[in-house]
């Protein structure tokens, strides 16, 4: 607590669950990173008032962390090399994630998957765009980069970023013919609705905006 700012801690204090996380993310500015690529810490997020994925995810790890939830992280690991990272918890032996997108569903999930690897599989269909193509996951535990400051650092926290690329990523293996359906799809979405979201996914009722 004593870390914190007042500002801050009283954000911590009206955010105790990962639905009230979610929905603070889910309203905050998607940072573009318009003037060169970020990689903010909580603090640095909040003066901002803008997060990408992964910011967002550092952000719900420092607030949920104070309620009793530790601070871990799941990487989706893309083929076009543009991963996505949420931040993952458990209420009753059940996974779910927060998370933060340009697209819609890419944000978090409520607890209802039993395994890391079903949740990870639920993002699979809503991340085929033109390039995109889930082909694994690596979680991980902010912990284990010790006293670095992912929490209150002034500075990009780029070990953070370098971190998730080094851990071991587990296969999620997919046929390609499943592939190639929702690739289509979503190409001939994009061409009737260039400036919409795709939303048509049959697992909305998973989803936590």
């Amino acid at each position: 607590m004593e870390s914190f700012t007042a500002a801050e801690w009283n954000l911590v204090q009206t955010h105790r669950t990962p639905a009230q996380v979610q929905r603070f993310l889910t309203a905050m500015p998607y940072n573009w990173e318009r003037k060169g690529g970020t990689l903010r810490s909580f603090r640095e997020v909040m003066k901002k008032g803008e997060a990408h994925c992964l910011e967002a995810a550092l952000v719900a790890a420092v607030i949920l962390e104070q309620h009793g939830y530790p601070p871990l992280l799941v990487s989706l690991e893309s083929q076009d090399k543009l991963d996505h990272v949420i931040f993952v918890f458990q209420r009753r032996g059940l996974w779910g994630a927060i998370a933060r997108s340009r697209d819609l569903g890419l944000h978090g999930r409520r607890p209802v998957f039993r395994t890391l690897r079903q949740l990870a599989w639920s993002y699979f269909d809503p991340y085929v765009d033109y390039s995109g193509r889930i082909v694994g996951y690596g979680p991980c535990s902010l912990y284990d980069l010790g006293n670095y400051d992912w929490r209150f650092s002034a500075k990009n926290v780029w070990k953070v970023e370098n971190y998730l690329r080094e851990i071991p990523h587990r296969i999620l293996r997919s046929s390609d013919r499943r592939y190639e359906r929702l690739h289509e799809r979503y190409k001939e979405f994009k061409r009737n609705n260039p400036d919409r979201q795709a939303a048509y996914y049959d697992n909305r009722d998973q989803w936590m905006l």
